[in-house]
């Protein structure tokens, strides 16, 4: 991409009569450049519905993202529930490609009672074959495993880096509030979020800088993680630094707000980043 675009996470709460195609002619009145369908119970739009949301969000020049639904663990001890959780990442692709999405985001899995390289080895194999069904299927998206906010969840940075290595077609979603709750109040300077980017930048080159699937938000934590959600006034997330570290390495992509108030967020981050020179 050769723009940064901020956005919400789901329809703008402003939107009369709410739904995806008014979501989107929304974000385009608000001044806004992206949405991401929040598929977070169910994908809720049918493959008929994809090609007029596909031609809503053409028509208003708006970057599709996706979120697919939270019941996923690709690495249960139950293989049905493993098997599931990769139809619904397959289907929520599907779907979501229909409505040309940049990309697809997920919480990958829990640890459980595995260690982290077992759970790491589960969540490769399977994200593998989704990645195989995608290929097969002609299904054009880039999945993007989610940095996690509680310490009991897959997907710190090292195992997103990793994935994104590894794996064909697969780059890392970061929540700067997860890995903010994960690390319990660290990852909250201005030097600590260009070290996440260098190391983004040195692990998986330029070019992932370029197509960055980001989400902000304020929140709230405890030493095991993420506990909520806040607005970014009511929480002590740095985000002016953020905003200048992410100016400073020229990154392009997609910025999801995911603040209760979506859109007043989004707006303030875009505000904040417009305001640097």
């Amino acid at each position: 991409m050769k723009d940064l675009l901020f956005g919400t996470a789901g329809i703008p709460m402003s939107t009369s009569q709410p739904n995806t195609i008014n979501g989107i002619r929304q974000v385009k009145a608000l001044g806004l450049g992206a949405m991401e369908l929040e598929f977070v119970h169910s994908v809720n739009i049918t493959e008929k519905t994809a090609l007029a949301v596909e031609e809503a969000a053409g028509a208003e020049n708006i970057v599709l993202t996706c979120h697919a639904p939270y019941y996923i663990n690709l690495n249960s001890n139950e293989k049905a529930k493993v098997d599931a959780s990769i139809k619904r990442i397959f289907l929520a692709a599907k779907i979501a490609s229909l409505c040309n999405c940049y990309s697809i985001t997920f919480h990958a899995a829990f640890y459980q009672n595995k260690t982290k390289e077992e759970t790491y080895k589960s969540v490769k194999e399977n994200l593998d074959i989704i990645s195989g069904k995608l290929k097969e299927n002609n299904i054009r998206i880039t999945l993007r495993p989610e940095f996690a906010g509680k310490i009991s969840q897959f997907g710190n940075l090292q195992e997103l880096i990793r994935l994104s290595q590894e794996l064909e077609n697969v780059l890392p979603c970061i929540d700067f509030a997860h890995l903010h709750a994960r690390e319990n109040g660290k990852y909250n300077t201005y030097e600590e979020f260009c070290s996440v980017l260098s190391e983004i930048e040195k692990s998986l080159g330029r070019e992932a800088l370029n197509n960055m699937h980001i989400h902000v938000s304020g929140i709230n934590y405890s030493a095991k993680g993420e506990r909520n959600h806040l607005t970014l006034k009511d929480s002590d997330l740095n985000y002016k630094d953020l905003i200048k570290a992410f100016k400073d390495f020229k990154i392009n992509g997609v910025v999801i707000s995911e603040s209760p108030n979506i859109e007043q967020d989004a707006l303030l981050l875009k505000k904040a980043f417009n305001s640097l020179a």
